[in-house]
């Protein structure tokens, strides 16, 4: 803060008054105001003010403003933090319309708003001002309109955020239904997915079916030709081990019978030659050797045998 401009401000204030009138200001020195709480009444008229700033609105110390005749444009959107103000000048500015938080100056008693370009609406409203009642009305009646328009804002903001609030549950909707269908499509990719790899695993299965059938039919073919291969063979081969002991049992057999025939021989030689002859046991012996040779000579291949064993011992 500029000191030597503080105190060069606390010089021209007189009582609860500061009179900055006539100063040629374009600009209000908030700063240095705020430094001055006890300059209730504040005379800014005759100046070549545009705007004010929105920190002129913590000036709550301020009771009464003069900002006539200026070349005002708007007010501050906080204007309502104003809360001590009681009067106020706004003769011969150029504003159009309030802001909406003017309803919000309770303790506003007067205003005046004349030689503005008001809409129209709000210049209905104000009315004149040549005297202290009818600026009182203009304070009460503007007060009373700004609350009817703040309340219109204010309806106006609710319908306004339960449109977005409407829209925003239709978006969220949406988007939950577009998720949905992304989430089926996704289900239904996958259901494709696995069925395609199931008939593909059908198909490997029914071709390796398929494989083993023929090989199995091959194999059958194959045993069919060699079964009768065998079959057309004069002999079937016996393995080596069977074989073998065929052999040892047919050779036991001939001995046994060479056996018996030797020990038969034997028997009919002794009953036939030695003196054993007249015995008992070799009468049927030698009867049954007279039949068999009697039956053996009358053998038409005996007697030919017999013949060519004559002929070749003469």
């Amino acid at each position: 803060m500029n000191k030597a401009k503080t105190e060069n401000l606390r010089e021209k204030v007189e009582g609860n008054e500061l009179d900055l009138s006539l100063s040629n200001l374009t600009d209000v020195p908030v700063k240095e105001l705020a430094a001055l709480p006890k300059a209730t009444v504040l005379d800014l008229s005759c100046n070549n003010l545009t705007t004010l700033p929105p920190e002129f609105c913590t000036l709550t110390h301020l009771v009464k403003v003069d900002l006539s005749k200026n070349q005002l444009i708007s007010l501050p959107e906080e204007m309502g933090r104003l809360s001590s103000l009681q009067h106020l000048d706004l003769y011969n500015n150029r504003l159009t319309m309030l802001p909406l938080s003017f309803s919000q100056l309770r303790g506003l008693r007067w205003l005046d708003l004349k030689d503005n370009p008001l809409e129209q609406s709000l210049a209905k409203v104000a009315g004149d001002c040549l005297d202290e009642k009818q600026c009182k009305q203009c304070a009460a009646r503007v007060l009373q309109h700004m609350k009817v328009l703040q309340e219109e804002a204010d309806k106006e903001r609710e319908r306004r955020l339960l449109r977005e609030k409407e829209q925003e549950k239709k978006k969220e909707a949406k988007q939950r239904e577009k998720e949905a269908k992304e989430r089926e499509a996704q289900k239904k990719k996958k259901a494709e997915e696995k069925e395609r790899k199931r008939k593909e695993y059908q198909a490997q299965m029914a071709a390796l079916a398929a494989q083993e059938q023929q090989k199995k039919k091959k194999e059958e073919k194959k045993k069919k030709a060699s079964q009768n291969q065998d079959k057309k063979k004069p002999s079937v081969s016996v393995p080596p081990a069977k074989r073998s002991l065929c052999s040892r049992l047919f050779s036991w057999i001939l001995r046994l019978l060479l056996l018996l025939i030797v020990g038969a021989a034997g028997v009919i030689t002794v009953c036939q030659v030695t003196e054993l002859r007249k015995e008992p046991f070799c009468t049927p012996i030698n009867l049954y050797v007279h039949d068999t040779v009697s039956w053996a000579q009358g053998l038409e291949v005996v007697q030919q045998v017999i013949q060519k064993i004559s002929d070749l011992q003469a």
